[in-house]
């Protein structure tokens, strides 16, 4: 696979991906700030079937088991497993995980190798191929517009992602198929609020998302505080 933003793709030159490729440095911090500075980043998918990208519109941070307290509704609250190890390794990576046994979530980790924070994506606003996001819904591609991407197992369905496939996928490497890119979208403010669909910490504001976006998950009922990004 090429190292430029511009691959081959049986004998044809595939479009330049949108944006920027971000540097692994990005990731490196922790994830209370990584969350809501992801937010107006693109998720790029280069599949088999084209490119799908979507704007990050809302995402959660998990803490690694080195922070006081710990954070006891992250993966890695106990350590290393064979299923979180991806978390253990370096900043920037995707942790792909099953839930309900047929559905699954993206992460990305964060900070320091071996200190196991994360932030999950939990909404997206479809940029580049909507119709193929639809259609692995399995809705017709009339429905580009449905919220595609509101929720993190809508998102990962929509945008083709299995834990088999992309778990581990370095998101800042140039001839990964999973990206995360920055097209110069502003996002002055972020809406933070507490976490959603756990059993642990709900009170915790580790939540981020872009006021008003009508793509966030639940858009209607968010409530919450707005802070300044700088």
């Amino acid at each position: 696979m090429a190292k430029s933003a511009q691959v081959k793709q049986k004998g044809a030159r595939a479009p330049a991906l949108p944006g920027r490729l971000l540097p692994r440095s990005f990731f490196e911090g922790s994830p209370r700030l990584v969350g809501p500075r992801l937010l107006g980043k693109l998720l790029v998918h280069r599949s088999n079937a084209g490119v799908m990208a979507g704007r990050i519109v809302e995402a959660e941070a998990y803490l690694g088991p080195h922070n006081d307290p710990p954070d006891p509704a992250a993966h890695a609250h106990r350590g290393s497993t064979p299923r979180n190890q991806v978390l253990f390794g370096p900043a920037g990576h995707a942790y792909v995980y099953a839930i309900y046994g047929r559905y699954f979530c993206m992460n990305i980790s964060c900070e320091a190798e071996g200190l196991a924070g994360c932030v999950l994506l939990r909404a997206l606003e479809p940029i580049a191929g909507a119709d193929l996001m639809a259609a692995n819904r399995g809705l017709p591609a009339a429905s580009a517009h449905h919220p595609l991407t509101a929720g993190p197992s809508r998102l990962c369905q929509a945008m083709g992602l299995t834990r088999r496939t992309h778990n581990g996928l370095d998101v800042t490497s140039a001839s990964s198929p999973l990206q995360v890119r920055d097209d110069g979208c502003s996002v002055p403010e972020a809406l933070v609020t507490v976490r959603i669909g756990i059993k642990h910490a709900i009170d915790w504001p580790l939540r981020f998302a872009m006021p008003e976006h009508k793509c966030v998950s639940g858009a209607r009922n968010l409530t919450g505080t707005r802070v300044h990004l700088t």
